[in-house]
């Protein structure tokens, strides 16, 4: 049994819901990111999802926009993502861990050879923002090959076709996007995400995560209500911005954040 696939197992058996975490890895540098990746596991998080920086994120706000861009100044790049991921798994060979990003870092480095140092590393699974399921079956033989579960997107917008599209390739849960528009952005509608889960329900057994627009942790415990689990980025990073000069209430502030709503999502499900 995969990691993620362990992980949803046990927490259904518990009664939770997974909180997933997403930063972007080298902001502001990789030591920060590695020490924050082990301080939200102990804060509650259960799947981490790990953003690659680059140059062009057409589908994140300012907020992740502003992550990238720092840290490809302090020359992060998939290598050093993966790096830090392989340095993460000395400690903790338990907690999933998501790769998120664009098509273009993994090309440039070549399908097979990202798969293969991925999963060496002790990478998961593979969210690619950019890649429609109808155009990804190399790179779905290269993740197939080295058991590296490929993660998509649906949104308020995907139609049925997409939908059915999208369940017959995702492996270990289908990412949610709750809102229309980029990360950070906007207000989710709770009624509205309730309708598109049952909706994508109809087509899937996989979990259903949602993120984009989750802020605090009330809104964590509602989207816990309808989903199995729940995804939190911008908030996050803007307790890495709001404490840029010094590091250690950035990471406080993360993990705190975290706790919350580990402890409101457990307080509606429990």
């Amino acid at each position: 049994m995969s990691r993620l696939d362990a992980c949803f197992k046990a927490l259904a058996e518990q009664n939770q819901k997974a909180l997933v975490p997403f930063v972007t890895a080298g902001d502001p540098n990789a030591d920060f990111t590695l020490a924050c990746m082990h301080n939200m596991v102990k804060a509650g998080a259960n799947i981490i999802e790990l953003g690659v920086p680059f140059s062009d994120p057409m589908a994140d706000g300012p907020v992740i926009q502003k992550a990238s861009e720092r840290a490809l100044e302090q020359g992060m790049s998939l290598k050093g993502v993966i790096e830090v991921v392989r340095q993460f798994r000395e400690e903790d060979q338990v907690t999933p861990v998501i790769l998120m990003g664009y098509l273009n870092p993994i090309e440039f480095m070549g399908y097979e050879a990202f798969a293969e140092r991925a999963a060496e590393a002790g990478v998961d699974g593979v969210l690619t923002v950019d890649i429609p399921p109808e155009e990804s079956a190399a790179l779905l033989r290269a993740y197939d090959k080295y058991a590296l579960a490929p993660i998509f997107l649906l949104s308020p917008t995907s139609n049925e076709s997409r939908i059915k599209k999208v369940a017959a390739v995702a492996q270990g849960y289908i990412y949610y996007v709750s809102i229309k528009g980029v990360t950070g952005t906007g207000d989710l509608e709770l009624s509205e995400v309730t309708d598109k889960l049952a909706e994508i329900k109809r087509h899937t057994s996989l979990p259903l995560a949602v993120g984009f627009g989750v802020k605090n942790a009330n809104i964590a415990a509602n989207i816990a209500k309808i989903s199995d689990a729940v995804v939190v980025g911008s908030a996050l990073i803007n307790c890495i911005t709001d404490n840029a000069d010094d590091e250690n209430k950035g990471q406080e502030a993360i993990a705190g954040l975290l706790a919350e709503m580990r402890t409101a999502m457990d307080a509606v499900t429990k």
